[in-house]
């Protein structure tokens, strides 16, 4: 049997199982208001102490370069376990603000271990066809990060703590599933000591220079939509006296992400990463400017207008990462993927707490074409072609 074939339904499915933990807080977040009395602010905090753990984590490990001096699958699996221990303690009767947002931090934190590693590992097996082994890997993310939403959405679901049960576990199993069936890959290079000047070196790279550039933009827009995408189906409900289910259709529209990330990789193997990223980019662009409009439309007309942007919002996310990771040498990928996680989750923050903040004094219906900087940026730093 092909190892390739073997390998990367494991990497999938692990990484699936580990980023669960992203949003289990937030699909969660009236049973988390209940607990700590904390108002309509804890949407903010809840996702925005997971992005900021992610960014310390992320940083320790490319400044200590984690992923490049150590065997990437036992730091995968050694993160999922401390992630799903941070994540089971939501689980306590009675919460503080401070023991939530620390619970959420070190779920981030751990993340940094998980997400970008996952990527490292199959760039570490797929030196060819890297644009479809990360689609179809980020794609598990997203479905990963969905997940909690459509978990939560179900009968099954029903008891918070369920979900949170759940998604520990998931991330407990995926972690095994890497440490014990993918050992290291065969185009692995290991860096035998650190480089602290790294970062800078890899900027000075044109093409790592330009994908990057591209990824922040990207970032600015992702996780601030998907953030406020219940709020924008409860004004949904609102303005229609509809009684659509938050949870299950913020699942879907998040869920389809993976879909499309799936289709980018397929896609990137005919037209290039950066026609896809580009292309993607644009068109999620254009959704924030005209979301005010998709709050007019009719309900079924709003979800597929918002299905689409779900779409969109995510296919250019693995082949920025493959461009990242296939514009600098061997014994840097991690690092650099490590990095560029950091600062385009870093952007992150600032998105969320923007829109977090507008939420209360602006109109819903406007609100999602602030996101519009970040794409457009992002086309102006990719240019016209990419080297």
């Amino acid at each position: 049997m092909d190892r390739k074939k073997h390998i990367l339904p494991i990497i999938i499915s692990s990484q699936f199982a580990g980023t669960s933990l992203w949003f289990a807080g937030n699909a969660i977040v009236e049973e988390l208001t209940l607990k700590t009395g904390l108002g309509p602010e804890i949407i903010g905090f809840v996702l925005s102490s997971v992005q900021l753990g992610f960014i310390i984590g992320t940083l320790v490990f490319a400044l200590l370069m984690i992923a490049d001096r150590f065997s990437p699958s036992k730091v995968f699996f050694v993160c999922a376990l401390l992630g799903a221990a941070c994540n089971t303690t939501l689980l306590s009767e009675e919460i503080s603000k401070w023991t939530l947002l620390l619970a959420r931090f070190g779920t981030g934190f751990f993340l940094a271990g998980i997400y970008p590693v996952g990527m490292k590992i199959a760039a570490d097996y797929y030196e060819k066809g890297l644009g479809r082994a990360l689609g179809y890997l980020v794609g598990a993310l997203v479905l990963g990060t969905a997940f909690p939403y459509l978990f939560s959405g179900t009968s099954w679901g029903s008891t918070p703590d369920l979900v949170i049960k759940t998604t520990s576990f998931l991330a407990i199993l995926g972690g095994m599933l890497i440490w014990l069936l993918v050992p290291n890959g065969p185009f692995r290079k290991r860096s035998t000591k650190l480089q602290l000047k790294a970062g800078p070196k890899l900027f000075k790279i044109s093409g790592f220079r330009k994908a990057a550039f591209g990824y922040f933009g990207h970032m600015w827009e992702l996780y601030a939509f998907w953030a406020f995408t219940p709020l924008a189906i409860q004004t949904l409900n609102l303005l229609n006296t509809n009684t659509l289910s938050v949870s299950l259709w913020t699942g879907i529209i998040i869920g389809l992400g993976g879909l499309s990330c799936f289709i980018g990789g397929i896609l990137s193997q005919k037209m290039g990463s950066y026609k896809v990223a580009k292309n993607a980019l644009t068109i999620s662009g254009l959704l924030c400017l005209l979301s005010p409009l998709l709050f007019q439309l009719p309900p079924s007309a709003f979800l597929l207008g918002w299905c689409l942007w779900g779409m969109a919002v995510t296919a250019d996310s693995p082949q920025f990462s493959s461009l990242v990771a296939s514009a600098i040498p061997n014994e840097l990928k991690g690092t650099g993927l490590t990095l560029v996680n950091c600062i385009g989750f870093a952007i992150s923050i600032v998105s969320i707490q923007l829109l977090s903040y507008l939420s209360i004094t602006m109109d819903t219906k406007l609100l999602f074409v602030v996101l519009a900087v970040g794409p457009l940026l992002g086309l102006i730093s990719l240019g016209r072609k990419f080297s």
